[in-house]
């Protein structure tokens, strides 16, 4: 018996359910025009959104480490540098990464200025692939297309040449460096040479001396190259006459390091700044002109528009109908 009274009691209530529902749905249809007048107002509404609203553009550039022939310049000229040392020298590779790093670091402080203006600027710096540090995406929103584009080459530009300033003025600075170290090398060397040049003749002089004193005029001895500083004199004045004289006028006598320092002097004297054909970065993608604004979307605009409008309308008629309802139960 009380399953039975379960049972009507569950049908009565489903069916009061429905009963609801349907008389919702008539005082919908009803109101139907009210619906429609909202849903037209709200879409107006949104279309003058769309003529008002801020568009925005983002333009995407994909860069990455620059090629062996960007950077050739200079990594001769680091060759030529490390050249008496050149287990020392950088490789392309770590000069490749030089130049990226570089771009990196100075792009990515570019995009935090930006944001901080007073009127912000969206640059923003992302790995072009999941998890790999290169390449990167680099994108640029602006109010047009066309200025995303342009301003977005513009910062790439001025942030590569900046870079590319940068370490051509180090590099400067270190061969001015070598220069000044190399100059150095080669005056204390020939000093020290004109010293042992010096030293020699004063030893001869002092042979030629004893040896007019002792009246010693032609050679005593068949292999001079036994003879020690003490007995140059038995060689006769007539051989250490002709020996001071030859070398008095014979060049600075230097070993194969002196020489080897003057090559590489002249060879880095001899290098020239080509910044104009050096690049920090390459382009795997340049700055792009978007087709597709970011904001706002016309379609979602106007969808978004339709159902608020429908909601606002379906409000309306049921709340009137509460509203009569009420009244007349008063």
């Amino acid at each position: 018996m009380n399953q039975d009274s379960n049972m009507m009691k569950n049908h009565s209530v489903k069916h009061n359910e429905e009963v609801d529902l349907i008389d919702v749905l008539m005082q919908l249809w009803r109101g139907k025009m009210i619906i429609i007048f909202a849903m037209v107002l709200t879409i107006l509404l949104a279309i003058g959104y769309l003529y008002v609203a801020k568009e925005k553009w983002t333009s995407d550039a994909i860069v990455t480490y620059p090629d062996s022939g960007q950077i050739a310049n200079y990594n001769n000229a680091m060759s030529v540098l490390y050249s008496q040392n050149s287990a020392n020298a950088p490789t392309v590779i770590d000069v490749q990464q030089r130049f990226f790093g570089r771009f990196n670091a100075a792009i990515s402080a570019l995009s935090e200025q930006l944001g901080n203006q007073a009127d912000p600027e969206k640059l923003v710096i992302a790995p072009a692939v999941k998890d790999q540090p290169v390449p990167l995406k680099i994108s640029y929103t602006a109010k047009t297309a066309g200025e995303a584009q342009k301003t977005l080459t513009t910062y790439i530009q001025q942030i590569n040449k900046r870079v590319v300033t940068e370490l051509d003025n180090d590099l400067q600075t270190s061969i001015n460096s070598k220069i000044e170290d190399l100059k150095e090398d080669l005056a204390t060397q020939e000093k020290v040479a004109q010293e042992k040049k010096d030293l020699r003749l004063k030893m001869l002089n002092q042979a030629l001396l004893v040896a007019q004193q002792a009246k010693i005029k032609d050679t005593l001895v068949q292999q001079a190259e036994t003879l020690s500083e003490d007995t140059l004199f038995v060689l006769g004045s007539d051989a250490l006459s002709a020996t001071i004289k030859n070398e008095a006028t014979r060049p600075l006598p230097f070993d194969a390091s002196y020489y080897q320092a003057r090559q590489t002097l002249l060879a880095i004297s001899a290098l020239k700044s080509k910044p104009d054909s050096t690049y920090a970065l390459r382009y795997v993608m340049k700055p792009d002109l978007p087709i597709h604004r970011d904001s706002p979307k016309k379609s979602l605009t106007l969808i978004f528009g339709a159902l608020i409008g429908i909601i606002i309308g379906a409000t309306i008629v049921l709340t009137r109908n509460m509203a009569r309802s009420y009244s007349l139960r008063s």
